[in-house]
């Protein structure tokens, strides 16, 4: 089972940052998970959220920033939030990496990256994983640079009875087709028998998030899971 650090290690640092993925690399992974947004000035940065509230000591929507303006926040611990270019760099081929798509046109800028990283230093095809829920970014993707191996994220519909969310996996194997994926990303309340067995039935790798505890751990290593994300990466 692929041991795969969620923004690096968050556990330990702060999410999405270089000493996150410092940490990742000090604890033994297999592979660094991070997400990316492009930005006003058109730079790809390493952050989850469409908005900087909660993860820097800024505000406000990340698409609507400029490099200067996201450069002068803070993401904890004295940390700045990383380019696609500084983190692939620091992680130099140490580890795979799988970017997650996240913000709208990361699709075309992220290829574009990926094709350099692999043309002129010394990258391969197999050092990247690219994954996202949303289709148009990974066709944008695999427009520009084939061979990478693809993923799609969790989709699901939630209803709201009492209080309680009940959440239903929806159209995910669809979508797979639809783009060729290698794996699905899971969402550890979808890591179910009849969800893994149907994904490997369809010559689909199986990766779960975000897996913390023990019992989880095992429960996945049952169930045959590929890999998993966990913010405390050495448990696995």
């Amino acid at each position: 089972m692929i041991k795969i650090g969620h923004r690096g290690a968050c556990g330990y640092a702060p999410e999405n940052t270089l000493l996150s993925f410092r940490k990742a690399l000090e604890l033994g992974v297999d592979m660094i998970e991070f997400d990316v947004h492009k930005i006003k000035s058109g730079e790809v940065i390493i952050i989850h959220d469409k908005t900087l509230n909660r993860t820097t000591d800024g505000k406000g929507n990340v698409a609507e920033k400029s490099f200067e303006e996201i450069r002068n926040l803070d993401a904890g611990k004295g940390e700045k939030i990383p380019t696609l270019e500084e983190a692939l760099d620091l992680i130099n081929r140490k580890v795979k990496v799988n970017i997650e798509l996240k913000g709208t046109e990361t699709g075309k800028a992220v290829a574009e990256t990926v094709k350099n990283y692999i043309e002129n230093k010394g990258w391969q095809k197999e050092d990247f994983l690219v994954s996202s829920e949303a289709k148009k970014e990974l066709l944008d993707f695999m427009q520009i640079i084939s061979g990478i191996k693809i993923g799609v994220v969790t989709s699901y519909v939630s209803v709201g009875i009492l209080g309680i969310l009940l959440r239903i996996p929806f159209g995910i194997q669809k979508f797979a087709a639809e783009v060729g994926a290698d794996f699905v990303t899971l969402a550890k309340w979808f890591m179910k028998k009849k969800y893994v067995d149907s994904a490997h039935k369809n010559n689909l790798k199986v990766f779960v998030f975000t897996i913390n505890e023990q019992k989880d751990i095992d429960k996945a290593k049952k169930l045959g899971v590929d890999g998993v994300f966990s913010n405390y990466p050495e448990r696995v």
